[in-house]
Parts: C-alpha cells; structure tokens; sequence
C-alpha cells in the first residue's frame, strides 16, 4: 500500500541531483589534486628537486689533526692520537641518570667519569654530544654498538686526543687545551673563524696551546655524503681533507727543565732560564705544577677544586704573573744606573758605617758596623746597602725609571705566553695616582728602592731579560719559547725571532766593572759556596726580598710562620767571557738567596755546559724516546 504511494519521478530527480553534486565535488576534487600536482612537479620542480637533494647530500665538517710540539733538541712535548669515545647527546635522553645506570651495566662508567660528565653538562648545555667514557677499549665499542638498539642518544664517536708525555713538566710552558666554551665560541665568532672550527670540540686554553692556536689548529676539512631518510651514510661523493696545524720547536731544552724542576724538590718557586744571544727560553719553571694531561677530557670536580683551593696555587704562572720584590739582584743595575746617569764612576768609594742617615730616617746595612771603604765593585760583591741607599737618595727618580725601563723593570716583555703581568715599576706620577693623599715620592721612598725593596715589584721573567741584555751587552732580543713554526704542508720553518728588538746605549768600561763585580759574588761572595769548583767562569748576584716590614725588629726565620719568611733569588750569568746563558731562581718564602736559590741555579747552570749530565736527565728507554719522535706521534693521530 505505501509502495503505490511513493513517487517515483520525484525520488529520480533528488538521486540524480545527489549524483550529480557528488561528480561535481569529484571532478572539483581531483582538479584541485590535479592542480597541486602540477605545482609541484612542474611549476615548483626545481624548488623540490634542489630540497630532495639537499636532504639526500649532507656536508659534514672534519676537524684538523693539531700541530705537534717539541722542544729545541725534536723530543715531543704535545702530541696526538685517535680513539674512541662514548658520548651522550642530552637532548635525546629523557632521564640522563638513569641512562648512565643502564650503560654501567655494560661497561664500566667510573665516579670519575660521573664527576666529569656532570661538570661538562653544567658548563655546556648544548646541542652537542659530551663524553662519559674516553679511549674505550675494542671489546667495549662492541659491547655498546651491540646494546645501541636501546640505548637512545648513546653514540660512540672518533676522536683526536691531545697527550703530554712528560705530564707535569713544563706544563706552564706548554698549557693545555679544552672543550670549546661559550666564551670560546664568542671569540672564535669576532675573529670570523666559525668555518674553521666546525667539526671541532677542544680548544687551547693556555700556554702555547693558547697563544699559538691559530698555527697549531690548522683548517677544517669537509665531507659532502649521500645519506638515507635515516641520516646513515650511504656513500662518499666528494672530500676536502683537512690540513694539519703547523708544528712548533720550542727553545726549551726539556732535559734542562727536568733538572731544573727537580732541583726545586717541594719549594715553591720560578726559574727562568735565557740564551743572551738569541732570546731562547731554556728553561722555565713555574713550581708547584699541575698536569695538563687532566684538562684534555674535561676536568672532574674533585681534581679543579684540588689545583684552585691549594694554598700552593699550583695554577699560578710564577715567572709570568708572580710579581716580588727584587732584593739584592736589584743592585747590578743600580751600579750600571749610577754609572750612566753619572752619580759613581767605578772607583769612588764611600765610607759605610752601617746604616744611613738622612733627615729623620735611619736606615740600617745588613752587617753590624759596615763593610768600611766601598767602591761600585765591592758594593756588588759585599752587597752594601748603604752604598745603594746613597745612590737611590742622590738620583732622580724618573730618570732612574726610564733608564731601568728598556731592561723590561715593570714592563711586560712580550714573551709569547699569554697572562704576562707588568710588575711595578715606580715612578713620580706612579705615586701621585697611587696615593692622592700622599703623592709626592719621598726620597725616603727612594732609599728602599735602592736596594730592590719597598714598592719595586718585578716578575722572575723580567729578572731574567733584564739579566740576559746585561749579559749580551745592552743588545735585546724578545724572551720567547717558541723557537721555529713548521709549515705542516711543506715542511718549511721560520724563525719566531730572528733580529734584536733594540739596544741599549751603554758604555763598555761601565758593564765591564758591573761583570767584576758579579765576578767577585761567586769567587768571594754570596755566591762562592754554591760555585765552588764550578768548571765554568760564571758572575751572579744573590738575593733575599722581605715579605713583610720587620718594623725594627730582628728577622728570625725559625720564628716567622713559612708562608711569611723572606723569598731568594739568585741571578747569574756564564761564561763571563761570551756568555750563552742567562738565569735567575727564585724560591718564594725560601729565606736567603745564597742557601736557597743559588744551588738551584748552580745545578741548572751545571747541566747546560755538561752534555752528560743532561743527557741522563729523562732517563729514558730507547722505545720511550721512539714513541716521542714527530713522526711518531703523526703516525699515532692518522
């Protein structure tokens, strides 16, 4: 009955009106896809076909290998050698704890490798992957590439590593280097080097690894791969190969230095030790010392807090950025001053009764009752305070500091070593900005500065140049430990410094009587214990330098807590007639000069002209000085 009831033309027309909308919507659709295929395949093809192809080709960075460092004779001081390194990249591990738990179940992951990771991540929060675990062993590569499955953000990587063989040794010198910071990052972006440094992680940091950084990194190579939608590499289409960082020579004998750190024993101290003729550093020594071979990984918590919170500030550059009052050393040049600027020839003498008067000041000589008649030699010999306290009151105090300036007194000298401090060297408009409530510089001020005490304040390096332009007769050559730069590509050096950087204007007849009267310290002086059958001619000076004023009281060593006992010194030059070597010693808190920094000069001084004795300093197997050749150590980073 509802059948006949129902209209079938009017059901026709709305099924194919339906239909028709649908076909509409169809044919709408397929153009609207036909449309945006033909953009994209047509119009856009070249768009797409340059982005499929960046996707599909990736450019990665390869880091240079570092340049290698020797010392003077080709031992190897620097070195390098590939292995490699678990690392986490904390941008893919949820809980980092617990991911360091899962990988110690199948290697072993140390406190110190915790200590060290956690400090890392603190430091560089980044996109970048940091090492848990170095120089793994084969067995444990296998053992986490076969876990890496599930192990998300665990990656084992190849690295180059930086090695100092002898550790400690020369570790002033030689610095070290280190992840590269955020302030690194910023520095290397204001010198436009960013290309450069792509690929690579460390960087150096101090010493010569930091101010020879631009030779030693050299520049970064490029890989241009084919990779799947997984990133993994498919093949290699094309590679620019890095180039290595140029080698560096030092001056530095690392015999001498062994002897001459190990003469230290457990002082505190610097030695300093100058080729006259050239500016070669042969020794420096900055004791305590800290090993380098530390840093290269990133440091651990426990090892920093250790070098920065020891009262032995092992991380302080002595020679460099220890400044002290100079003592008796001071007095050589005083004598040259006083010749040149025409206040004493060499023979006029003065009486000295043992002390100094001047207006209300009393100022005492260092024997009770005087050295008697005193000329210019016998006031080096003798060192006579009185003498100096004479000739610091009747000369002019800003003449007195330009004559001194050209020795490197207060002046940094340039070596190429970063951190250099200036020291103090005084003078009228010194004073008058140090003290605006006392800006005249009294003669009394003068009179402590005669023998190297009150404001003077010289680092050990600067005794040393100022000892090595005596030494070669007002001619100075810029104090530098970088001896010759080896082009890596062609095997062509150059000299760091090939020419003096000035001279001095000085008469013979006055550095003559100066010699004599370092002459007589060592035959009759100070210094005649510690040189006693020396087998050489040699002229120095010794030293003690108050750390606190005695305020006319009587100085006892045995009284004075360590910390606050007198420091020595010790200059000192040989052979007399031509001199090749230039020194000085000093050991902080170690009391007089005589007893406690010559013998270390006279030990250094003793290894430079005797071949055995430096020759049996290391100590070495034939296999370990093998193992420290340039080409090795090439061999090992390839």
């Amino acid at each position: 009955m509802h059948s006949e009831l129902r209209n079938h033309d009017q059901e026709l027309f709305w099924y194919r009106r339906r239909l028709a909308v649908a076909a509409v919507v169809v044919i709408v659709a397929f153009g609207a896809l036909f449309g945006r295929f033909f953009y994209l395949q047509v119009i856009q093809r070249e768009h797409f076909a340059r982005m499929a192809e960046a996707n599909r080709i990736d450019v990665q960075p390869e880091a240079p290998n570092r340049g290698i460092i020797t010392d003077r004779n080709g031992i190897v001081l620097a070195s390098n050698y590939s292995a490699y390194t678990l690392e986490l990249n904390p941008q893919k591990i949820a809980d980092l704890d617990a991911a360091i738990d899962e990988i110690s179940r199948i290697v072993e992951v140390t406190a110190r490798d915790r200590r060290r990771f956690k400090r890392l991540y603190e430091e560089f929060r980044s996109n970048d992957s940091l090492p848990l675990k170095s120089r793994l062993t084969d067995d444990e590569v296998a053992r986490i590439a076969a876990n890496r499955y599930r192990l998300p953000g665990v990656e084992i990587k190849a690295r180059l590593f930086r090695q100092y063989p002898f550790g400690e040794l020369a570790s002033h010198v030689i610095g070290y280097i280190g992840r590269i910071s955020q302030k690194d990052k910023e520095r290397i972006d204001q010198h436009g080097l960013s290309d450069n440094y792509r690929g690579s992680d460390y960087i150096g940091k101090v010493g010569i690894e930091l101010s020879y950084e631009k030779e030693l990194h050299g520049s970064a190579g490029a890989n241009e791969v084919e990779v799947d939608a997984s990133r993994r590499v498919i093949r290699t289409l094309s590679r620019k190969p890095p180039v290595t960082g140029n080698n560096l020579q030092l001056s530095i004998d690392i015999r001498l230095q062994k002897i001459a750190e190990d003469a230290f024993g457990s002082k505190r101290g610097a030695l300093v030790a100058i080729e006259p003729a050239t500016g070669d550093v042969l020794a420096f020594v900055s004791r305590p010392g800290y090993d380098p071979n530390l840093f290269v990984d990133g440091i651990d918590p426990q090892n920093w807090d250790a070098l920065n919170t020891s009262e032995d500030k092992p991380l302080l550059n002595r020679p460099l950025q220890g400044a002290y009052p100079p003592g008796s050393t001071y007095k050589p040049f005083m004598a040259l001053m006083a010749q040149e600027l025409g206040i004493r020839t060499a023979q006029q003498a003065i009486h000295d009764p043992g002390f100094f008067r001047l207006g209300g000041g009393y100022w005492r000589d260092d024997k009770a009752g005087g050295h008697g008649t005193v000329d210019l030699v016998k006031s080096i010999v003798v060192s006579c305070d009185t003498y100096y306290y004479q000739v610091a009151a009747e000369a002019d105090i800003d003449a007195w500091s330009a004559f001194m300036k050209p020795f490197g007194f207060g002046q940094k000298t340039g070596i190429d070593i970063e951190g250099e401090l200036p020291g103090l060297l005084p003078t009228r408009e010194w004073k008058a900005k140090r003290f605006p409530k006392d800006p005249k510089l009294h003669v009394g001020d003068q009179v402590s500065l005669g023998i190297g005490q009150g404001f003077n304040t010289f680092t050990p390096l600067q005794m040393a140049y100022a000892t090595a332009i005596l030494a070669n007769r007002g001619v100075a050559f810029k104090p530098h430990v970088v001896k010759r730069v080896q082009d890596a590509r062609t095997g062509e050096s150059r000299l760091t410094q090939p020419a003096p950087i000035y001279t001095i204007a000085l008469k013979s007849e006055h550095i003559d009587a100066v010699m004599r009267g370092l002459a007589g310290v060592v035959k009759e002086g100070t210094g005649r214990v510690a040189f006693q059958s020396a087998k050489y001619t040699s002229g120095g000076k010794t030293g003690t330098a108050q750390v606190f004023s005695l305020r006319g009281g009587e100085y006892r060593a045995s009284q004075v807590h360590e910390r606050m006992r007198d420091h020595a010194w010790y200059i000192a030059l040989a052979p007399l007639e031509k001199p090749t070597i230039a020194l000085v010693a000093f050991v902080e808190n170690g009391g007089f000069g005589a007893e406690a920094a010559a013998p270390i000069a006279r030990k250094v001084m003793d290894a430079h002209f005797d071949p055995e004795l430096l020759a049996a300093a290391l100590k070495r197997e034939p296999t370990q000085l093998a193992a420290a050749r340039p080409d090795a150590a090439t061999r090992r980073a390839r």
